[in-house]
């Protein structure tokens, strides 16, 4: 959402132009990203001053740029407003001989990495613009990424680099200090009432969600995967606005495929979308591709995409087609999510985790006692939703273009929380809605997997094995920091080899080696 350079304790004369907030001499910065679906504000007492980068909401015609001079009355209130922003915003606060503030809004869209050099405090939603900050590995987030343990915290791979999560505020005074936030509440399940019309309630928490942002749909791109989660917002959408709607997708391998080909086709030829849709075929561009950007070097965050290749090439296919703003299903699995409560899982026991990836060195078991320290609070939006998120948006923003999440708005998520569990087990909200569109079992209790799970396998068993023998002939720092043993990769190598022989539900994970080995050498090496 934006690119800074703060320097604490510094003076109050900022000035805005060319899109570039900027105090004397160029001691600070903020450049906020430019884009019809982001607004910036500035405000300030003679003393405060706040500066505001925030998702634009409908209904509102945008800030103009400049900073504005109130009285101390006037900017309180204007930092209370600023603060409940139904959107997601990033809200920066400097004061002469006073420490700089970064604060974070709820709602995750983009993300914020943060790094400070002993004099000033940098920030931006691309990883890469930190490179120079990134110290060593963290060996604890290294061991969360590589056992599919993933948590939602300040922390990142690299030490040097954080994370500003929902609602936290980044303090920096010559040291980076984030603070948390208390805990967000959260409703549970409750019984219906006589009559209850859930699915007219769940259309509406669409048309509230989609309602928020002032989409246009001459620049906006609608996911359609011919999953539940894509296929119920899109299909809503195309009955609000007929004949609109551009769509897009990914296409998967396996035996999958004919099927989501037919799931799709089916809904768009049911419902009015426009004639225009965009594909890429994943399992022809797959992740590792010699094109990849990841395999090029360029310090591509690890919490990117991990099908990086194909989604930066439909990315870049709806961009050069007009579009700006990109509709996604993210968050539909974490709405209807049966609790723990309902359905007690927990994690395997730490030490089956090196029986089941047995590449995984003693670093990572021992770290993974950890694994749940320093992690943010109760968010929101779910945390997973939260991560999910932040793998799509630098691709898009690279793009100019803008992501809508209609899952992660709070009221979806508060609809979701007080369903009862026939509502939410396997997804009964989204099969229900789709079928009351008069769309067949193919669509709402299809019988084949749908998953990139294919897409992983044809890429680890075309590329894997001569990615991982480049590694193990370099080296790498996995292998340095006791993350990686580089003789049980060696056996992993050999077994990829052989594709009769690959294990889903161990070989997949292959790929997240690859990645941080990838993500280490551009951002360390």
């Amino acid at each position: 959402m934006l690119r800074l350079h703060l320097t604490p304790y510094g003076p109050v004369d900022w000035s805005w132009s060319d899109g570039v907030y900027a105090t004397a001499e160029g001691a600070s910065s903020i450049r906020p990203f430019a884009h019809p679906m982001v607004e910036d504000l500035a405000v300030t007492d003679g003393q405060r001053t706040l500066i505001v980068v925030r998702e634009r909401i409908a209904g509102r015609a945008p800030v103009a740029g400049g900073v504005r001079m109130l009285d101390p009355a006037e900017f309180d209130t204007a930092r209370s407003a600023a603060a409940a922003w139904p959107a997601d915003f990033v809200m920066v606060e400097t004061a002469p001989r006073m420490p700089v503030r970064v604060s974070a809004g709820a709602c995750g869209t983009v993300p914020l990495y943060l790094a400070e050099d002993g004099t000033a405090l940098h920030g931006s939603w691309d990883m890469a613009d930190l490179q120079p900050y990134a110290r060593v590995l963290s060996t604890r987030e290294a061991a969360r990424l590589l056992a599919f343990r993933p948590r939602y915290g300040s922390e990142t791979l690299f030490e040097g680099i954080r994370r500003l999560t929902e609602r936290a505020t980044a303090h920096y005074g010559g040291g980076l200090y984030i603070s948390y936030p208390e805990p967000a509440l959260h409703r549970r399940p409750r019984a219906l009432a006589d009559g209850a019309d859930v699915l007219g309630a769940f259309r509406d928490a669409i048309d509230t969600a989609l309602d928020l942002r002032p989409l246009d749909q001459d620049t906006t791109a609608w996911h359609l995967t011919g999953g539940f989660d894509s296929g119920v917002i899109a299909t809503r959408a195309a009955q609000r606005w007929p004949n609109q709607l551009t769509t897009a997708a990914l296409l998967i391998g396996g035996p999958g495929r004919e099927q989501q080909i037919r799931r799709r086709a089916q809904m768009r030829t049911r419902l009015p979308f426009s004639a225009h849709d965009t594909l890429v075929d994943a399992l022809t561009e797959p992740p590792l591709h010699p094109g990849c950007a990841r395999l090029q070097g360029e310090p591509i965050s690890p919490y990117e995409e991990p099908l990086h290749h194909p989604f930066r090439l439909l990315t870049q296919a709806l961009r050069a087609q007009g579009a700006r703003v990109v509709v996604t299903g993210i968050g539909g699995d974490e709405m209807v999510a049966v609790s723990r409560e309902e359905y007690p899982e927990t994690d395997p026991p730490i030490d089956q985790v090196g029986q089941d990836l047995p590449w995984l060195g003693s670093a990572v078991t021992d770290a993974l006692a950890y694994a749940d320290d320093a992690v943010a609070p109760p968010a929101v939006v779910n945390s997973m939703t939260l991560l999910s998120m932040e793998t799509m948006a630098p691709v898009l923003l690279r793009a100019g273009i803008w992501p809508v999440h209609p899952f992660a708005h709070p009221g979806m998520v508060q609809l979701g929380e007080q369903l009862p569990y026939d509502w939410r087990e396997l997804k009964q909200l989204q099969r229900r809605q789709l079928a009351s569109l008069g769309l067949n079992e193919d669509v709402t209790h299809p019988v084949e997997r749908e998953s990139f799970a294919e897409v992983v396998q044809h890429t680890l068993t075309s590329y894997g094995p001569g990615l991982l023998a480049d590694m193990l002939t370099s080296g790498s720092m996995l292998f340095d920091m006791g993350l990686v043993d580089p003789d049980r990769l060696a056996d992993a190598c050999t077994h990829l080899e052989d594709h009769a022989l690959y294990d889903e539900t161990r070989d997949a994970k292959l790929i997240e080696v690859i990645h941080l080995h990838l993500a280490t050498t551009a951002f360390l090496c």
